[in-house]
């Protein structure tokens, strides 16, 4: 069997040595899971960036998701790839953080409300993101989730639908709202 490889940013490492880091941090390892974590922080990172919005706030989220990553290490069994796992858990990691940390006031005044210059105002730090993530960020919260969601991870609007708690008919309306206003948008700029 020929021996793949992944490639990163940073590093190019093949699927067996990423198995070794993960057996390896499965039995405590800190210098494997560095490894990985050196590996994949990244795209988790943007994948929090995405769905908060928030610079900080998905930083802190990131940082959470590889304290997860090592508490659950051991519940990864290989049936799906690291990387899909590992995104499931981050998701799920964002979505309780939001779940978590909005308070009734904020449930009845979503950020939904918010104006699209409030939210591109906390951009103004971000210079090396690339234009389709400044406009996923202007989104309102539950189609940004939805979008990146469909759009970015691959997840199914049934999928979808269970995470957040929403009918997949939600799902699919959100990523269409989505779609329409980032269409609009790229157009006009």
């Amino acid at each position: 069997m020929e021996n793949s490889k992944v490639i990163d940013a940073k590093t190019l490492f093949t699927v067996d040595q990423e198995q070794e880091w993960i057996d390896l941090a499965k039995e405590g390892d800190q210098q494997a899971f560095h490894h990985l974590y050196d590996s994949y922080h990244r795209k988790i990172y943007a994948l929090c960036w995405r769905m908060l919005a928030d610079k900080e706030v998905a930083e802190d989220v990131c940082q959470e998701v590889f304290v997860q990553l090592w508490q659950k290490i051991n519940n990864f069994r290989g049936e799906s790839k690291f990387n899909t796992w590992l995104h499931s858990v981050a998701t799920n990691t964002v979505l309780g953080h939001l779940r978590k940390n909005k308070n009734w006031l904020q449930r009845v005044f979503s950020i939904e409300n918010q104006t699209i210059e409030d939210i591109s105002v906390e951009l103004t730090d971000h210079s090396g993101l690339n234009e389709l993530d400044k406009q996923i960020t202007k989104l309102p919260e539950r189609a940004r989730m939805v979008f990146v969601l469909f759009a970015v991870e691959g997840y199914r609007h049934e999928e979808i639908a269970k995470m957040m708690n929403i009918a997949v008919g939600s799902s699919k309306a959100q990523y269409h709202r989505a779609k329409g206003l980032l269409k609009e948008w790229v157009t006009y700029e």
